[in-house]
C-alpha cells in the first residue's frame, strides 16, 4: 500500500529522489509556506537517512523570528531565505558524518490561500511566490518564483515548489538525474548564485557567518562514531608530541580523532587566511582530520561539537577551572556542568607548569565536575616540548 508521500510521486520524481539518497551529501532543510510534498518524497524512499539530517518548519512569524534571531523585514523574500540556507548549513555542518558533503536549504513562500494579498504595485491582488536558496561549502544559489494568479489549487502550487526544491537540491547534490517542473512558460524563475573558493569560506569562518570547515585527510577515522575526539590547539608548528597525544587519548575513549584550530583567539587578532592555510597544510601527510572553526572557547565548543571528548594539557585544565576566568565561582560551575549535560568529557594529558610536572591528580577539580575529567597516565604520554620552544629554537 502506498504512502501519502508516494501518492503523487511519478517514476522521474522517485529516480531523482534515489539519485539524491544515494550520493555522499546531507542536508538539512527550513521550509515555511510550501514544498511539503517535497518532503514526503524524500521521506518515502528507502534511503531518507542518508540525505536527510534535519527538517525544521518555522511557519508561525514567532518561529520564523526565533529561528533567523530577529524580526525579519519580510518573511518572503531573497534576504530570508538566504538567511535561512546559510543558518540550515552550519546546523548541517554540525551534524553531519565525517568525509560527506552537505547543504543547507532554505525556503519561503507565500502560496494560493483564502485571502487576498498585497502584490508588487501595492494594490489588492491574488498571487503566489516562494523564494528558495541552497548553501554548500562552494556556492550560495537563490531562486524566486512568481506564479500566474488563480490558474491553481493550493495543493498545486505546492506541488511545483516541491518540484522545484528537489531539483534545487538533486543540483547541491550534483545527481545525474533532473526533472522538469510544471511552471507555465511565462514563469520564469529569478536566478542569482555566488560562489566561493577556500580563501573566501575561511574567511566566512573569521567572520562568524560559517561555523566551521572540515579538512578530512584520513580514513582511520572511526566514521560510525558518535563521539569526536578533539585535540585543540594553534599548531604552530605541529610535531610529533600532537600526533602521539591524539593517538592514545583515542585508545583510551572511542571515537573519531580531529585535530582543531580556532581562527579567533580570545586575547590576539583572528589567524589570517594565508596563515590557516599554513597551518592547515601540515596535515595533509599525517592522515588526520583538521577543523578550523571559530570558537576560542571550550564551553563554546562543547555547544559546536556536543558529546565530544576534548583532548587538553594541565595547564589548559587548570585554567578551565579558575573562577577568575568566568567572573565567580558559581557562573564557572554554571558554565562547566552545561558542558558536562552535552556529553561532552575532557581528556587530560600532564604539562610542565612553571616548571613543574603537574597531572590531573594534582588538580582541584570540584566534585560536581570530577566525572567529566579523564586522566591521560603519564607511563603513557609525557612529553615536555611545546610549539613555542620549538618556534624559539628555530629562531637560535
Amino acid at each position: 500500500m502506498e504512502g501519502p508521500g508516494n501518492r503523487n510521486m511519478d517514476i522521474r520524481v522517485r529516480a531523482l529522489v534515489e539519485d539524491i539518497h544515494s550520493s555522499r551529501t546531507q542536508a538539512v532543510l527550513f521550509l515555511a509556506g510550501g514544498a511539503s510534498q517535497a518532503l514526503g518524497w524524500l521521506m518515502s524512499v528507502p534511503g531518507a537517512s542518508n540525505t536527510i539530517l534535519e527538517v525544521l518548519i518555522p511557519y508561525s512569524k514567532a518561529s520564523m523570528i526565533q529561528l533567523l534571531g530577529k524580526i525579519p523585514l519580510q518573511y518572503t523574500s531573497q534576504e530570508t531565505v538566504e538567511e535561512m540556507a546559510i543558518l540550515a548549513y552550519n546546523r548541517a555542518l554540525k551534524l553531519s558524518r565525517p568525509g560527506l558533503v552537505v547543504v543547507g536549504v532554505g525556503f519561503t513562500g507565500t502560496l494560493a490561500s483564502a485571502r487576498p494579498k498585497f502584490g508588487d504595485h501595492s494594490c489588492l491582488e491574488w498571487f503566489s511566490r516562494f523564494y528558495l536558496s541552497t548553501r554548500t561549502c562552494e556556492r550560495l544559489w537563490t531562486s524566486s518564483v512568481t506564479l500566474i494568479k488563480g490558474i491553481r489549487t493550493r495543493e498545486e502550487e505546492d506541488k511545483i515548489s516541491s518540484q522545484f526544491l528537489l531539483k534545487a537540491i538533486a543540483d547541491a547534490c550534483k545527481a545525474s538525474q533532473t526533472i522538469t517542473t510544471d511552471l507555465h512558460e511565462s514563469e520564469v524563475p529569478t536566478e542569482s548564485e555566488v560562489q566561493f573558493d577556500e580563501e573566501q569560506e575561511l574567511q566566512q569562518i573569521i567572520d562568524g557567518k560559517v561555523c566551521m570547515k572540515i579538512y578530512d585527510f584520513g580514513s582511520d577515522k572511526n566514521a560510525t562514531s558518535e563521539r569526536k575526539i578533539i585535540l585543540s590547539g594553534s599548531f604552530n608548528p605541529l610535531h610529533d608530541g600532537h600526533l602521539r597525544l591524539i593517538d592514545i587519548a583515542s585508545s583510551i575513549c572511542e571515537g573519531a580523532p580531529y585535530f582543531e584550530i580556532s581562527a579567533i583567539n580570545a586575547d590576539k587578532p583572528p589567524l589570517e587566511v594565508v596563515e590557516i592555510k599554513r597551518r592547515v597544510e601540515q596535515f595533509k601527510k599525517t592522515g588526520k582530520a583538521v577543523i578550523i572553526s571559530n570558537q576560542p572557547y571550550f564551553y563554546k565548543k562543547a555547544e559546536l561539537f556536543p558529546g565530544s571528548a576534548f583532548v587538553i594539557g594541565a595547564d589548559t585544565a587548570i585554567r578551565l577551572i579558575n573562577p577568575k576566568y568566568y567572573g565567580d565561582y558559581q557562573r564557572m560551575l554554571e558554565i562547566l556542568l552545561g558542558c558536562k549535560s552535552s556529553g561532552c568529557l575532557f581528556l587530560v594529558g600532564g604539562r610542565m607548569v612553571d616548571g613543574v610536572f603537574k597531572a590531573l591528580e594534582d588538580l582541584d577539580v570540584p566534585d560536581e565536575l570530577k566525572d567529566m575529567f579523564i586522566s591521560i597516565p603519564q607511563e603513557r604520554f609525557r612529553m615536555d616540548i611545546s610549539s613555542t620552544e620549538i618556534r624559539k629554537n628555530r629562531c637560535l
